[in-house]
């Protein structure tokens, strides 16, 4: 029997669930719930949003020349588990897999993800989200580097991602990247 009241927190470590976080403001800001912990990220900045924008219309125009899928950007949730919910930069969807996008947004692991680093992100893009994208076989990833001007795409081999291509330049930023898969 619970010796716990509504008086004392609750005992051990709080484990937060795709529930708790339909209940979280919509201020503005970007919540993530990863393996069970919260995570906030403020709003993105001008040169985030240039490339999430310059990025978006490559691949939606690769994507629709293609009839290959769909692409979505956020804020729009990836439910991985009911303890993981994280809201990429954009997500693309094969055609033949569609049945996982839902209203609540993509359940399940989409078949491309991109995040674009910022200073408050790129340690946990880089590696929590990596190894939990991994973890959730997540076939390909992209991370953008708006100061680099770069973008590294990776692909899952044997539970882990190797890089397949790196582009920097003025290409990145005008629509002019490319990668098989997609």
């Amino acid at each position: 029997m619970s010796t716990e009241t509504r008086d004392q927190p609750p005992a051990g470590k709080i484990v937060l669930t795709y529930e708790d976080y339909c209940l979280l403001p919509d201020d503005g800001r970007r919540y993530e719930i990863l393996d069970g912990e919260l995570y906030m990220t403020p709003s993105p900045s001008r040169a985030h949003q240039r490339f999430a924008l310059n990025l978006l219309v490559a691949l939606h125009a690769f994507v629709t020349r293609h009839d290959s899928g769909e692409v979505f950007v956020a804020p729009f949730d990836v439910i991985l588990a009911k303890t993981t919910v994280v809201v990429p930069d954009l997500v693309f969807v094969r055609r033949e897999r569609l049945d996982i996008v839902t209203n609540r947004g993509i359940e399940g692991a989409p078949d491309l993800v991109v995040e674009i680093l910022s200073p408050d992100s790129a340690r946990r893009d880089r590696v929590e989200k990596a190894q939990l994208y991994a973890r959730y076989d997540v076939p390909h990833y992209w991370l953008v580097d708006p100061e680099a001007r770069a973008i590294e795409a990776f692909e899952l081999a044997e539970g882990q991602y190797r890089r397949t291509a790196r582009l920097a330049g003025e290409a990145t930023g005008s629509g002019g990247a490319r990668h098989r898969g997609v």
